[in-house]
């Protein structure tokens, strides 16, 4: 390449580092060659060897003799006394003086000969490297400090062992004994496919597993009023013989979203806690397929259920309310149950009011509703996931998993729900940090407040459209300052559910006065334990910039953003609206992000999260404010959100050093996308973008990798 154009690929390099954040490395320079001559040009290197390189080599080649010698010595040994010594290779200790032979030669760094091949760790350990297009520049994104791009990366086993240039991969495989030749690391390289790139997989910081196979076999959300509702549920009922057949069956469905009712309740604010606004049981009744049986419905933000008049009926049974005598609202705290013109209740039981309904949920529904949840995760590149709440059920679901000696299909962080009728267990319940199992579980969930849509997310000011009302509290400030404190001494993370900005100034509130309890009594710096903040939807300027120097993590959700925008300043006013969803404002005071998605709430795509982390605006380009994005001083760069989807959440679950990027050391986990999410002009290309691959531990967990070195040739043979 003259120096003219050198040039010319410098400065692109440079608007590319620019305009994307990114730091690509020198190969960029060179991408345009052939494999074949950068191979070509590693032997080149390879003959320019120092002095010093070669007393090395002779110094290995003396060693190689000693070894040899030595075993020969030792294999003579065994032809003639090996009846005597029949017993020396059976025992444990003997076996390990052999492999400490095998250490030894690691220890020199030694290049493995065809006698070691047969001994060697890549017996055990598969070895294969995963290169960018041979027409591309590096384009597998490593997501570490320093935003790097290589071109290739080497794994082995489980873990990625390198990364860089095809030439330094291989030079370096070579000298530290992985592969014996050329050709054997070549008949092992996986080039993907022509604009598609690699990252690490995705983790998605904010789910809920079992609900969302839960809502994939029931989906309301496309549901426009009450009766399509009710006509979903009977063809669900009537295309499922079992449940036709068995009225005692229970049926269950989840994200019916009553701001899409409007026109037919023709109320001028779609997000009223009015009880007119709700459906009830008596939807149900009008149709003989769904009389008489047990439905239960999740509402979209899963903070309200829609029951029939058997739940009903069934849970008065349960818990004895003799002639429909129910809770008051006061004794539920942190509840509410919608009644009817005669005091009972008509179907809606909101936030805490749930836990009156009980639901039995046998092992095999929940496997099923587990696998649905995985086959969705894997296929759209995620490979793990942070449980936002793990119920009794949940919590037992998962642990006869575990004790059942089976390894989990995805990674599994989880949060223990904390339910404030029951006694304190954070110096009693088991922690989970199995590798093997995949299973990790070290952290509390605390609901604070409700939910903004169905009006309980707390707030100091009275909602806009519903000006009865603040919202609630389900849990009292007074608690949380006792219990997070106790928690975070026994060694629990604390992640706390906070939507309303009066809810979210009480957590840091809480978080603050456990910090300084913390430094005064163990001398213990809050950030070390690593809080969260699971939404911090609406938050006052105050707490934007306080959130950072506190030192809580924000768990937000971008498509809660492009969903939630279009009826925000309904609901909070031109003003208040300005703190909702401020993730820029959020950065600037020196929180850390993670993001998430709150399946079943929004989708399981996360490169839906990552268009609208940047964007702000719908899948159409739209949004409130025009295309430019919804309050687009608050949006994502493109960097933020890649780190946000894979290093952040690992940091927020203490997986950094495992997790989160591809650099050597770290777990094999990685996804091959179609296109560069990281360059494409247009972001609605992101939408049109599809997961070619994920691989997890190092293996293909779906779909598959594109040509190997020998297809590659064999397809420049032919175009020749």
């Amino acid at each position: 390449m003259n120096s003219s154009s050198a040039g010319g690929v410098r400065q692109k390099h440079c608007d590319l580092e620019e305009e994307s954040g990114l730091v690509l490395p020198y190969t960029y320079l060179d991408h345009r060659q052939p494999q074949q001559e950068k191979l070509q040009q590693g032997q080149q290197q390879q003959g320019r060897q120092s002095h010093q390189e070669r007393r090395r080599g002779r110094a290995r080649a003396w060693i190689w003799f000693t070894i040899l010698t030595c075993t020969n010595c030792v294999a003579l040994y065994l032809i003639f006394y090996g009846p005597k010594i029949d017993g020396f290779l059976s025992n444990v200790s003997n076996l390990r003086h052999l492999r400490g032979l095998y250490n030894l030669i690691d220890m020199f760094d030694l290049p493995f000969t065809s006698y070691s091949n047969s001994h060697s760790e890549t017996q055990s350990s598969q070895i294969y490297t995963v290169c960018s297009s041979t027409t591309s520049g590096p384009v597998i994104y490593t997501v570490d400090a320093e935003n790097s791009v290589k071109e290739c990366i080497v794994v082995r086993g489980t873990d990625v062992i390198d990364s860089g240039s095809l030439v330094e991969v291989l030079d370096r495989a070579i000298s530290r004994g992985l592969v014996s030749t050329r050709s054997e690391f070549s008949d092992a390289v996986r080039y993907i496919p022509e604009e598609a790139i690699v990252v690490p997989s995705f983790t998605d910081s904010h789910v809920h597993s079992l609900e969302y196979g839960f809502h994939r076999l029931l989906p309301l959300d496309d549901a426009d009023s009450i009766p399509a509702v009710v006509s979903l549920v009977k063809s669900f009922i009537l295309s499922n013989p079992s449940v036709h057949a068995d009225k005692a069956k229970w049926v269950y469905g989840w994200g019916y979203d009553k701001t899409r009712w409007l026109q037919e309740t023709n109320f001028p604010s779609p997000n009223s806690t009015n009880t007119e606004t709700w459906p009830t049981y008596h939807a149900f009744e009008s149709d003989p397929v769904t009389a008489g049986r047990p439905i239960w419905l999740t509402s979209k933000d899963g903070h309200a259920i829609w029951t029939s008049k058997r739940v009903i009926e069934l849970a008065e049974e349960r818990w004895g309310f003799k002639d429909g005598k129910w809770p008051e609202d006061e004794e539920l705290e942190g509840g509410r149950i919608m009644r009817g013109e005669d005091g009972r209740p008509n179907g809606i039981f909101l936030d805490n009011a749930q836990a009156l309904i009980h639901v039995p949920t046998p092992f095999e529904d929940n496997l099923a509703r587990f696998e649905i949840t995985v086959a969705d995760a894997l296929a759209n590149g995620v490979t793990a996931m942070h449980d936002a709440g793990f119920l009794a059920e949940t919590l037992e679901f998962y642990e006869k998993l575990v004790e059942e000696g089976r390894v989990l299909p995805i990674r599994m962080y989880a949060m223990h729900n904390f339910n404030a009728s029951a006694p304190y267990w954070g110096n009693s319940t088991k922690k989970y940090d199995n590798e093997k199992s995949r299973l990790k579980m070290r952290s509390v969930k605390l609901i604070c407040d409700g939910a903004m849509r169905s009006g309980g997310a707390y707030l100091y000011e009275p909602y806009t459209d519903e000006p009865s009302s603040t919202g609630f509290m389900r849990l009292p400030a007074t608690l949380l300052n006792e219990i997070i404190p106790r928690f975070i001494k026994d060694g629990w993370q604390v992640n706390a559910h906070a939507i309303g900005d009066r809810a979210n100034g009480v957590v840091l509130d809480a978080f603050e006065k456990a910090e300084r309890e913390l430094r005064d009594e163990q001398d213990l710096d809050l950030k070390h334990t690593r809080p969260r903040i699971e939404h911090a939807q609406i938050m006052t300027s105050q707490d934007l910039a306080r959130i950072g120097r506190v030192g809580v993590i924000a768990s937000i959700q971008p498509t809660h953003v492009t969903d939630d925008m279009w009826y925000g300043e309904a609901r909070l006013g031109p003003e208040r609206v300005k703190g909702l969803y401020a993730f820029r404002s959020m950065i600037d005071s020196g929180a850390r992000i993670t993001l998430g998605t709150d399946i079943p709430v929004e989708g399981i795509n996360p490169l839906e999260t990552f268009y609208a982390a940047i964007t702000r605006t719908d899948k159409s380009g739209n949004s409130p404010h025009g295309p430019n994005g919804w309050f687009p001083e608050q949006k994502l760069t493109r960097v933020e959100a890649l780190r946000g989807m894979t290093i952040d959440p690992a940091y927020a679950s203490f997986s950094e050093s495992t997790l989160g990027s591809l650099e050597p050391g770290k777990k094999a986990d990685f996804v091959v996308l179609s296109k560069d999410i990281m360059r494409v002009r247009d972001p609605r290309e992101v939408l049109d973008t599809t997961v070619l691959t994920t691989v997890l531990d190092g293996k293909v967990v779906f779909g598959k990798f594109g040509e190997s070195a020998e297809g590659v040739e064999s397809g420049r043979r032919s175009e020749e």
